[in-house]
């Protein structure tokens, strides 16, 4: 879940390379530069220099570029996978598009979808668009494992763009990489409570995605039958919760969920009304009834919506979540999620697959920072500490006063906070606690009591040239922060150099890109006889006798019980039935 810690010092380094203007209007015929000559049924070849390949829906073509180490490989770049959501489907769930009628240029990553960015970002309402990269088709000499990435921000930020989640790395090995956009913020996630707007229409996007590969991968030299869902943070509790929906049964084989967890300290509302009413009050609309906000809603530009996010913080950038899964109501519609996942995983009514879990050692350390080095933010979390912690720690605002006293015991020894290392630590592992670690917890416990498939875990602490929090005097990282070890599995050429192949970052892409590759083809992560470089690696799965634990750094270790002590004070606070 990622703040754009005000979105400007990420996005204004972003890499605009290779995007399109998407402030025309829209063709519906997906196709934005005109090759209407061509016909379908030619097969997967070659037409003016770029690859294609023809699927049931139609005809992509792409371009070549080379990984990490050389090799040459396929990319298809900002296909739509639905129909534009703007206009009268502003608000209303995806349509999956099953037959484009002209071939498709993929040549160029598609927009984001809207966010706060800076004007030559590319970003645009009609912007749920996927990618697929593949190995050439000469170096396909079987249907290969897919791996389906959810990116993180939040549920409000970031995107599946090439510049956030390229694919150098991952495309050395023997598979095919699925990236994707979904709707973000409100035009995502708006939740009235009623049949208007029952919810979690970001969520049912990424099922149309997964839904578009099953139709469509093995073209691309993929295999259906086998789909490894991964994702951080807001990517994360994504893939957990496609585990419980009813709408992603039998899209994916595998889940991979990094820093990010829907068994929360509450269980999930079943709308998030207040949300509504203050993007209507943001935007100057009425909020008297759903109908009315939603009406108003339509009328204004993507880009106020997009913008508006920073209207949602309640303390300097906090909360760092704001919109959440809901159970939906039963209006008739397709439910993404019918009951609270705590809930549905402790009564097995889930399709569970096999499971990798982990945290960052750090998690979100660095907002600590933000407030200690902000005076006005200090004084007003000294002061109104029962006002504050529950908006900047994720609690239950309902009774609160029991859990903030607590926590400041416990974490903050009822010391006020100060400018200095020890509260920037102190207040650094309350933020890793209550916003990554206890929710973590919570899944990987559940989990291992009662899935009937296996389930790993693993902690992130290599700390390595680069950081998603870097000290701003020195420039170099001081943990392991949230999002880190994304830097070792894709290209994040928006803000980080990519990595070479002599250094121990290198090997550190070598094994994690090797873990994903096992777990994609094997549905175990350990090493067979073609990844060298996980040697010695024995991970074993954790259960509810044994909670075994993978710690990577600059090597393997196993431990046990991560978390566990902490995790007494806040099951104590937000007890559930395990």
């Amino acid at each position: 879940m990622w703040r754009f810690l005000s979105l400007a010092c990420v996005m204004l380094v972003c890499s605009v390379d290779g995007h399109r203007d998407h402030e025309h209007g829209h063709d519906h015929g997906h196709d934005h530069h005109g090759h209407h000559g061509h016909v379908y049924g030619h097969g997967n070849g070659e037409v003016g220099g770029q690859p294609v390949v023809t699927s049931e829906s139609g005809q992509f073509r792409g371009g070549y570029n080379v990984t990490r180490r050389g090799r040459r490989f396929e990319s298809y770049r900002g296909i739509r996978y639905a129909e534009p959501p703007v206009g009268e489907l502003r608000f209303q769930p995806p349509k999956l598009i099953v037959k484009y009628e002209r071939p498709v240029d993929a040549s160029e990553d598609g927009p984001a979808c809207p966010l706060p960015a800076p004007p030559t970002y590319p970003v645009d309402e009609d912007c749920l668009t996927i990618n697929v990269y593949t190995p050439l088709k000469r170096d396909r000499k079987k249907p290969l494992p897919v791996i389906f990435f959810i990116h993180p921000g939040g549920f409000y930020s970031m995107t599946g763009r090439s510049d956030l989640a390229g694919p150098h790395y991952l495309l050395d090995k023997d598979l095919v990489l699925v990236t994707i956009n979904y709707r973000l913020g409100s035009l995502g996630f708006m939740s009235t409570g009623d049949a208007l707007a029952p919810g979690n229409n970001g969520y049912k996007d990424q099922v149309a995605a997964l839904r578009w590969v099953q139709r469509n991968i093995a073209a691309f030299g993929g295999d259906p039958g086998s789909v490894t869902v991964a994702g951080c943070s807001a990517g994360s509790i994504s893939a957990m919760l496609h585990m419980i929906s009813p709408m992603s049964k039998g899209l994916f084989h595998r889940a991979i969920s990094m820093s990010g967890s829907p068994t929360e300290k509450a269980p999930n509302p079943p709308h998030q009304r207040h949300l509504a009413v203050r993007q209507a009050e943001i935007l100057n609309c009425p909020t008297n009834s759903s109908k009315l906000i939603i009406d108003c809603l339509k009328t204004k530009t993507w880009r106020e919506m997009g913008n508006s996010l920073y209207g949602f913080y309640e303390f300097g950038f906090d909360p760092v979540g704001i919109w959440t899964a809901v159970v939906e109501p039963d209006f008739g519609q397709e439910r993404f999620l019918t009951m609270d996942p705590a809930q549905a995983i402790r009564e097995g009514k889930m399709h569970a697959v096999p499971h990798i879990i982990s945290q960052t050692q750090d998690e979100f350390f660095w907002m600590a920072y933000t407030i200690l080095r902000n005076e006005t933010l200090l004084r007003q979390m000294n002061e109104e500490w029962e006002r504050v912690a529950p908006i900047s720690f994720l609690l239950p605002r309902h009774n609160s006063e029991t859990a903030t006293r607590r926590l400041r015991a416990e974490y903050l020894h009822d010391q006020p906070l100060a400018n200095n290392a020890r509260s920037g630590h102190d207040l650094g592992r309350l933020y890793v606690d209550s916003v990554e670690s206890f929710p973590v917890h919570r899944m990987a416990k559940l989990m291992s009591l009662h899935s009937p498939q296996p389930v790993w875990f693993y902690e992130w602490g290599y700390i390595g040239n680069h950081s998603h929090y870097e000290d701003p005097d020195t420039n170099k990282p001081t943990g392991a922060a949230h999002h880190d070890e994304l830097i070792y599995l894709f290209t994040l050429s928006y803000r980080f150099p990519a990595i070479g192949t002599d250094s121990l970052d290198g090997s550190l892409v070598d094994r994690m890109t090797a873990i994903w590759y096992n777990f994609a083809r094997f549905s175990d992560p350990n090493p067979r006889g073609d990844t060298p470089e996980l040697e010695g690696l024995r991970w074993p799965t954790m259960t509810s006798q044994e909670r075994t634990y993978l710690r990577i750094d600059d090597k393997f270790s196993l431990h046990k019980n991560l978390f566990d002590e902490k995790a007494k004070i806040w099951e104590e606070l937000y007890p559930i039935q395990y």
